[in-house]
């Protein structure tokens, strides 16, 4: 596999994840309320809980589309 070819398919996947994480900021911001009564159905949590929970797993999802997307795209533009 030649670098472009990395490059692009880096990139691509970068652009899908990032948006996979919009979405859910934007699922968790407008549609809060329902998102909160659906997990509430399957787990006792409290308001708190439930926030705390979605606010760790998209900085985590953040991180690993950094350092799993965004490091090796910068590495190999600037290597190639």
């Amino acid at each position: 596999m030649n670098p472009e070819t990395l490059k692009e398919i880096l990139l691509y996947s970068f652009a899908f994840n990032y948006s996979i994480l919009l979405v859910w900021f934007g699922m968790f911001c407008f549609a809060h309320d329902w998102m909160y009564r659906l997990h509430c159905r399957w787990f006792n949590l409290s308001a708190e809980t439930f926030d705390t929970l979605h606010y760790a797993g998209m900085s985590v999802y953040k991180i690993g589309v950094i350092l799993l997307n965004i490091a090796p795209l910068v590495a190999l533009w600037l290597v190639f």
